[in-house]
């Protein structure tokens, strides 16, 4: 089929940006020049970021990137196992002692005061890890203990309230930080990357999990942003597509779908969720895409195709995508406040990048082909 030239064009920036910007330690900086994101790299965006960079055929960064994470979760191993034995021993460690949700690019906490307890990124990474390794018919083996020590904490904290995508509201459960553990955990279970007992495991707790969801983590038949909430938050899409924690022919899905749309979709675009005061408030392309691919599971190409335009129209002349445009701020007397406080809205921001790329990629928008560099024999060498 014949593509776009101007998503054709604004693809190639795309997946430049991410692999060009990676650094030699295989970590996906949230933000190039953005000051609080300077320097770091997070689990979930990274997941996602990686997770785009496989669908558009970057084999060889993906895979870097998730060799990153599991160094990252290993050299912290006697750190996870301490967590999982005083966890069940009853003796849960007090949150400033949990794992972070950015590490810097060498792999260490960070230095400076952060949201840090957050579990999304911990299930979002086991998730596109497994998403990779089947896309692309490749051995895991490598990922084994890395994913039984992620796969153990997740066992032992999922129930703990903790900061969501966010890193907002860290006195309640999450319902989409729900979804990323359960979508990760069932997802290594299944590639058979931990033990026997830890499947068995996986399998009694996520269960638990989704009975929890369905008796607490929905309101009126559609998801909810956090357990006994009646909110809902864009990141919710997600739970939908491309996580598949909630089966997209269900009657959930489609409430939850219609519930995003009549509360935060404005003038094209998603807001994170009603009261967001973050710069303003404005609606952010990636959980635009989001919405998209959502719709797109629930068998709505049409309006998946008009969500990844409105995502795609947000680029700056040069091509970069930003994290939230002003188009419709819900709170424009706050905008000013946090330019003052870091600066100009994060653009670049590389998950928006992925974003657009994978709704583009499964709308058929985009030619993964001309995305998808030659790998060189060391690359090849890398993912044998």
């Amino acid at each position: 089929m014949s593509y776009d030239p101007a998503l054709a064009a604004l693809a190639e920036r795309s997946i430049r940006l991410i692999t060009e910007l990676q650094t030699p330690e295989g970590a996906y900086p949230a933000s190039p020049t953005f000051s609080a994101y300077v320097g770091y790299s997070w689990l979930r965006d990274g997941a996602f970021i990686a997770d785009g960079a496989s669908a558009a055929g970057q084999v060889a960064s993906a895979s870097r990137f998730f060799d990153w994470c599991a160094a990252v979760t290993v050299r912290r191993a006697e750190k996870i196992r301490w967590i999982v034995e005083e966890s069940r021993a009853g003796r849960p460690p007090g949150p400033e002692h949990m794992l972070p949700a950015r590490f810097t690019f060498a792999g260490d906490d960070g230095a400076d005061e952060w949201w840090d307890f957050q579990l999304d990124g911990y299930g979002t990474w086991l998730w596109a890890l497994v998403e990779h390794l089947e896309r692309h018919g490749l051995d895991g083996s490598r990922y084994r203990e890395a994913a039984q020590l992620t796969a153990e904490y997740l066992l032992v904290s999922w129930e703990r309230p903790c900061y969501d995508w966010w890193e907002e509201h860290s006195q309640h459960v999450h319902v989409s930080t729900l979804a990323c553990i359960a979508a990760g955990l069932e997802a290594v279970a299944r590639a058979g990357l931990v033990d026997d007992a830890t499947v068995r495991a996986i399998g009694d707790e996520t269960a638990r999990l989704r009975r929890l969801v369905a008796e607490r983590g929905t309101k009126d038949g559609h998801l909810i942003k956090w357990l006994g909430s009646t909110a809902v938050d864009g990141s919710l899409a997600a739970a939908i597509a491309p996580l598949g924690f909630t089966d997209a022919a269900s009657d959930v899905a489609r409430r939850t779908i219609d519930v995003l749309e009549a509360h935060l979709f404005v003038d094209g675009g998603v807001h994170r969720y009603l009261g967001d005061t973050f710069f303003g408030g404005g609606q952010w392309p990636l959980l635009t895409c989001f919405l998209g691919l959502a719709h797109l599971a629930a068998g709505d190409r049409e309006r998946a195709e008009e969500l990844l335009q409105y995502a795609a129209a947000t680029a700056t002349p040069e091509l970069d995508l930003p994290e939230q445009v002003p188009g419709h701020l819900i709170a424009p007397g706050m905008r000013q406040e946090w330019i003052d406080r870091w600066g100009p809205v994060a653009t670049p921001l590389l998950w928006s990048h992925a974003m657009f790329l994978r709704l583009g990629i499964a709308l058929d928008r985009i030619d993964p082909a001309a995305l998808a560099a030659p790998q060189t024999a060391a690359q090849e060498e890398t993912l044998a």
